[in-house]
């Protein structure tokens, strides 16, 4: 397959792709993994994001959990700063976090993404449900995170 100028896929279709990618995984808290792509999608349109930031929501996860492979996101329509984000915010199997956070922060929109994922993630209602030891090492996790990328602590918005 060439690759030629095409117009990237919609957002319906984005999403369908992610959801389908994604079907039958669940989360930690055991609930359909599409529910957590949907509220980092939400999560970025909330903090202004554009389309294409909200392509790469939809996405974030697909590469990282072997869902869809790197060639598969090479070769969809999908504009080359959407394939940059998904790309900066997939972590690396035995990256330090120091790495990872540098990545992002030198990605033009994947910031925002990132952050509408660690919003997610430590939703107090979602960490609720795991067990106390999980809880304090996730919390833990993204703590750090958000300071490695230098986003204020505390700043859950649903």
């Amino acid at each position: 397959m060439t690759e030629t100028p095409r117009t990237p896929l919609t957002l319906a279709r984005v999403e369908a792709a992610a959801r389908a990618a994604h079907a039958g995984q669940t989360d930690k808290a055991g609930r359909p993994y599409a529910e957590h792509l949907r509220a980092v999608a939400e999560g970025v349109r909330a903090r202004g994001g554009d389309e294409e930031q909200i392509a790469a929501a939809w996405l974030h996860d697909a590469v990282e959990d072997d869902r869809l492979t790197e060639r598969w996101l090479h070769e969809a329509a999908l504009t080359r700063r959407t394939k940059d984000i998904v790309l900066a915010v997939t972590k690396r199997s035995g990256e330090p976090p120091e790495a990872y956070a540098a990545r992002v922060l030198a990605t033009p929109g994947a910031l925002l993404v990132k952050e509408a994922d660690l919003a997610h993630n430590a939703d107090p209602a979602r960490l609720a449900v795991l067990d106390e030891a999980t809880r304090t090492r996730l919390t833990e996790k993204y703590t750090r995170m958000r300071a490695l990328l230098g986003l204020v602590a505390g700043e859950h918005n649903s």
